[in-house]
């Protein structure tokens, strides 16, 4: 376990040294927040309660997505495209001779980059957006705690499908086309671009269900105190039954595409 808990503290350095594209994703970030805050207030007016948000907590939810945008990698940019990358040049070879397991080696690096990302691209927009709007944000310890309790698991979850995307390197050479698919795919089923809460009928049951609500709208809730109690434990299970099911496919996937690697001389 030292060396996963040495990677996890590399990838954390490593996307510390990225200094000027944190600011400039931050500042990113908060004008966006800006914008598509005052785009709810205006929906939140014309339609109060809308999803079971008031004004307050729909703004919440906005800068909540903008914290959680690049830690839980909604947009991609985590360790796929090199995992990928490595697949099409045939590096992945030698990853397959280290002495640890492939999938968690890349989870301990994406574990790290998450960690950064909620401190480095997550806290300012957050304190920017409380600063100029009244934000439902709780006042209890335990609810922060349990908030970073839920995004943990959805940065594994988020982990386990974009480890599944990368696989497909072994297959289609080039992943960019599954990538992009699977990023559209998470935008709009995480509750990025609103709140699954708001989606009616048969469509928003499918959204709450599928594993993509894990990454945003179960962490943005458990934060805006939607669930205490049984229900949190319910929340909590939601997520880990999804990780452990990805994860397990990722398993399956990697050793039925590591039968197709020929190393040449080897």
């Amino acid at each position: 376990m030292r060396l996963y808990a040495v990677v996890v503290a590399g990838g954390f350095r490593r996307f510390a040294t990225y200094r000027l594209a944190t600011v400039a994703g931050v500042f990113t970030n908060t004008v966006f927040g800006f914008i598509i805050a005052h785009t709810y207030i205006a929906l939140w007016d014309e339609r109060p309660h809308l999803g079971g948000y008031d004004v307050s907590q729909a703004v919440t939810y906005v800068w909540v997505g903008q914290a959680l945008l690049v830690t839980v990698a909604l947009m991609g940019g985590g360790f796929e495209d090199e995992l990928i990358e490595r697949i099409r040049t045939g590096d992945i070879a030698v990853d397959l001779y280290r002495p640890a397991d492939l999938q968690l080696f890349w989870l301990s690096g994406d574990l790290g980059r998450a960690a950064f990302h909620i401190l480095g691209r997550g806290v300012v927009p957050m304190a920017c957006g409380a600063l100029a709007f009244d934000l439902a944000l709780p006042g209890s310890a335990l609810t922060w705690g349990a908030f970073l309790l839920a995004v943990l698991l959805g940065v594994v979850v988020s982990f386990a499908l974009r480890f599944l995307v990368a696989l497909s390197a072994f297959w289609l050479m080039d992943g960019a086309g599954v990538s992009h698919v699977s990023w559209l795919t998470g935008m709009f089923f995480s509750g990025m671009l609103l709140p699954l809460n708001v989606f009616p009928g048969v469509l928003g049951e499918v959204a709450r269900a599928l594993p993509w609500s894990s990454l945003l709208q179960l962490p943005a809730d458990v934060l805006l105190g939607m669930y205490t109690g049984w229900e949190l434990a319910g929340v909590y299970a939601f997520q880990a039954g999804w990780a452990v099911a990805l994860l397990g496919a990722g398993r399956v996937l990697q050793r039925l595409a590591t039968r197709r690697v020929v190393v040449q001389g080897g």
